[in-house]
């Protein structure tokens, strides 16, 4: 059983899996003023709600874009398990081709989810992550990262917006009855709502049309569930991508000692 970890700037993806089966996936807040020993609590917590013995563990593998957060929970996860921990970053082998202007810049989190997408469905494709920022990731024909947008985050978006301005409540991201707001709250998830569809749908218009081709559309994310539905688009929601894609990574950089265990 492999155990994945996806360090974003607003939650921790857990997730334990053994070859295609998923144990399960679960999330805690991202906080870089937890200790390490609160994070192996908080993780003993998921482990025995979903019986999972950490004697069964045998790989780690982390991807964070929250680098205080990687050495915490990397010394959490020592204080239950006693194996070899992966991160990605330089010298993980992912097998994605990335062809932008500096490869290393793009997040681990982007690359996690692109080798994920690849893998699960058909290319060409858009990768939609929304969280703390809203990025899409788009993969060409021929399976190659060519590049991608970054938008603020709808969550956030609507933060500032009630920060900034005296008059604007706080409110929850379903969508209103109607497009048309008759009120405040109305006019408000609106704007949130099916203005972010709005932006995604134009989006994806705009990389078809540098494309030349109709990509297929894969989001996930904490709020993909909320806005994806009132898109126009036909967009795939898959909460799954992020943790699938850190074992397929997982198995790439241990195929060697897989064959030399089977070779026993």
């Amino acid at each position: 059983m492999v155990l994945a970890v996806n360090i974003e700037n607003t939650n921790i993806s857990v997730g334990c899996m053994e070859d295609e089966k998923i144990y399960f996936i679960e999330r805690l807040s991202s906080d870089i003023k937890k200790t390490g020993l609160e994070y192996a609590i908080e993780l003993k917590s998921v482990f025995e709600l979903y019986n999972v013995r950490s004697e069964t563990i045998e790989g780690v593998i982390i991807s964070s874009v929250v680098p205080p957060l990687s050495d915490i929970f990397q010394a959490a996860i020592s204080k239950l398990i006693s194996v070899k921990q992966i991160v990605v970053g330089p010298g993980v082998k992912t097998g994605l081709n990335i062809c932008m202007d500096n490869p290393g810049q793009v997040g681990s989190d982007l690359v996690v989810n692109a080798v994920s997408a690849i893998h699960n469905y058909q290319a060409p494709l858009i990768v939609i992550d929304m969280e703390t920022a809203t990025t899409m990731c788009v993969i060409d024909e021929k399976k190659n990262y060519i590049g991608g947008m970054i938008v603020p985050g709808v969550k956030e978006s609507l933060e500032t917006l009630v920060k900034q301005t005296s008059q604007l409540p706080r409110i929850g991201l379903e969508a209103p009855k109607r497009f048309i707001g008759k009120n405040t709250i109305e006019s408000m998830k609106s704007g949130i709502v099916y203005g972010t569809a709005s932006l995604l749908d134009g989006m994806i218009e705009r990389v078809e049309k540098e494309l030349k081709e109709k990509p297929n559309v894969i989001a996930t994310g904490d709020v993909a569930k909320l806005i994806i539905p009132y898109c126009n688009h036909e967009i795939t929601i898959d909460d799954k991508l992020s943790i699938k894609g850190l074992k397929i990574i997982f198995d790439k950089n241990n195929e060697e000692s897989y064959k030399q265990k089977g070779n026993e």
